[in-house]
């Protein structure tokens, strides 16, 4: 989650994409150049121990754009491809 949120800071697409499930990695993202990351921070997991293959995270992240200040509160699933973590899908929450 944490090299997720660096990559969506720095706006490395190659990076998110990478750790993207297939089955749910859209076809074209695209980042708003006006939106900047602030802060992450991690409110819960669930799984995703040394030898699990899949585990949830529950983040919000602060961010200032052209509208202003926002927050993304979201309960992501994580599952574990070739050894590494991927993106599956996430809720929204608040």
């Amino acid at each position: 989650m944490r090299s997720r949120f660096s990559a969506f800071a720095l706006g490395l697409l190659y990076y998110l994409r990478r750790s993207w499930h297939p089955s749910t990695r859209p076809a074209e993202l695209d980042l708003d150049d006006e939106v900047v990351w602030r802060r992450l921070q991690i409110v819960d997991t669930q799984g995703g121990g040394e030898d699990a293959d899949q585990g949830e995270v529950e983040f919000r992240a602060s961010f200032r754009g052209a509208d202003g200040v926002g927050l993304m509160h979201e309960r992501s699933r994580f599952v574990r491809v070739d050894g590494l973590w991927v993106y599956v899908d996430g809720d929204q929450l608040d």
